[in-house]
């Protein structure tokens, strides 16, 4: 049985998705790197927050009992470790300072950690929503 995520949950689960996407992008923008290097770190975030979601989907609805193809599954899970793997290489490979390195790496990690949270509780909160009074 779900429960409706409190409001409280809800609201710090979008306030970090728009912190951790808001200061990934803002340092991108004032970054003294070329733009094809900003374009990479941008996709990887973009890609990663994608992936992420997709595999809280596909284990989600493979609780429920919704089908879910076993390469769809794979795809995401081999996705979301691409995308770690990528952020992993390019910020080992950059020319930045350490602190920059840690900024872009934590702010990735919240991004994404808080784009399943949100894709949870609106999935959480949608399907309380349709259940009638007599279901709980």
């Amino acid at each position: 049985m779900n429960q409706k995520p409190s409001n409280a949950f809800i609201g710090a689960s979008w306030a970090a998705l728009i912190v951790g996407f808001a200061a990934y992008n803002i340092g991108l923008f004032n970054a003294t790197m070329q733009l094809n290097e900003k374009g990479y770190y941008f996709t990887i975030l973009m890609f990663g927050v994608f992936s992420a979601i997709s595999v809280q989907k596909c284990v989600r609805d493979r609780l429920e009992g919704i089908p879910v193809t076993s390469i769809y599954y794979s795809i995401s899970w081999f996705c979301t470790i691409l995308c770690l793997v990528l952020l992993t290489v390019g910020l080992w490979n950059a020319t930045l300072a350490l602190s920059e390195k840690g900024f872009y790496a934590m702010s990735f990690v919240l991004t994404i950690f808080s784009a399943i949270a949100v894709q949870k509780n609106t999935r959480d909160s949608i399907s309380t929503d349709h259940k009638s009074p007599q279901d709980n």
